[in-house]
């Protein structure tokens, strides 16, 4: 699976959040507007009511809906309205997620470390925390971080360092205690967007079910049936989802990066540079455009060697 959609790599802080998923499982109370955040249902998640929550969920709910503003491309609201939040490690944690996502990396990398020193078994700190180290190329300490919690799930990580193997233990594993979860669906929908065959055919229909019902659909929800359709070879149904997506939000990232991949192998070239240029305006620096970027330097490189030479 290409890197810039549904499969483990929410993609630079915003991207990254539709991308790369880490979370622990939940209790039944927050169940709806747990499986609204990782469907991608942020607007969802920010509306839900709170006010009959018992007193243990109210923090989980709160880090929830900021965690839906960060990813809404709202940090610097989420960041403000945690002003005098000092004390609580799950919003500290939070704090540094949002600084980080508008890329104050040496605070936030400086928060986290101090988290992590002294509140590593909170939650919070275990997924903000292994999330902001992965991103940063620290994979074992993300991992040995994300691995004090029976409840996180690994497997992104995993994906990102092409261990398969290891992703499909993970998910093994969890699958013996959560059958039915939302999240380790779609974590066993990545690996086998990653292993192929018949299991892209599987991951199909796990995104398009969500994609495709109205209380789950989302931007996310159908980047992920259009990569699974790509996949599958079946362009003009990727490419109904992807515009479907960029309907929805014109500025998605995610959903313009895979319409740039998806329009190179279809051939057409006038929306692949009309892609490529609103990627450009809405984020210079994403992952693919740096990877092109970088390609196009290799290929001068290599073409300067055969070049002919003038005397």
């Amino acid at each position: 699976m290409d890197p810039f959609s549904a499969e483990g790599g929410e993609l630079d802080p915003a991207n990254f959040r539709r991308v790369l998923t880490l979370t622990s499982f939940t209790t039944a109370e927050l169940l709806t507007v747990h499986n609204a955040f990782h469907q991608g249902q942020y607007q969802a998640v920010l509306d839900f009511d709170t006010s009959s929550l018992s007193q243990s969920n109210i923090i989980p709910a709160r880090v929830l809906k900021l965690r839906a503003r960060i990813a809404s491309g709202d940090a610097q609201g989420a960041l403000s309205s945690m002003e005098k939040d000092t004390a609580c490690p799950d919003f500290l944690a939070v704090k540094a997620f949002a600084q980080y996502s508008l890329g104050d990396t040496p605070a936030a990398m400086k928060q986290i470390e101090q988290i992590v020193g002294s509140s590593s078994e909170n939650a919070t700190v275990q997924i903000l925390g292994g999330i902001v180290l992965q991103l940063e190329d620290r994979t074992e300490e993300a991992l040995s971080l994300l691995s004090k919690h029976q409840g996180n799930l690994e497997a992104s990580i995993h994906l990102q360092q092409n261990r398969t193997d290891l992703a499909l233990k993970e998910v093994s594993a969890a699958k013996k205690w959560a059958q039915d979860n939302l999240l380790v669906n779609i974590a066993e929908s990545w690996i086998g967007m990653r292993v192929g065959g018949e299991s892209y055919q599987s991951a199909f229909y796990v995104f398009e079910e969500m994609a495709q019902t109205p209380s789950s659909s989302s931007s996310k929800s159908l980047i992920s049936q259009a990569i699974s359709e790509l996949h599958l070879g079946r362009f003009p149904e990727a490419e109904a989802a992807l515009n479907q997506a960029l309907q929805n939000d014109p500025k998605d990232t995610a959903a313009l990066a895979n319409a740039i991949v998806l329009a190179t192998i279809m051939g057409k070239s006038a929306e692949q540079q009309q892609y490529l240029t609103e990627l450009q305006r809405q984020q210079s620096d994403h992952v693919l455009l740096s990877d092109l970027e970088e390609k196009r330097g290799l290929f001068d490189q290599a073409a300067g060697k055969y070049a002919a030479k003038v005397r």
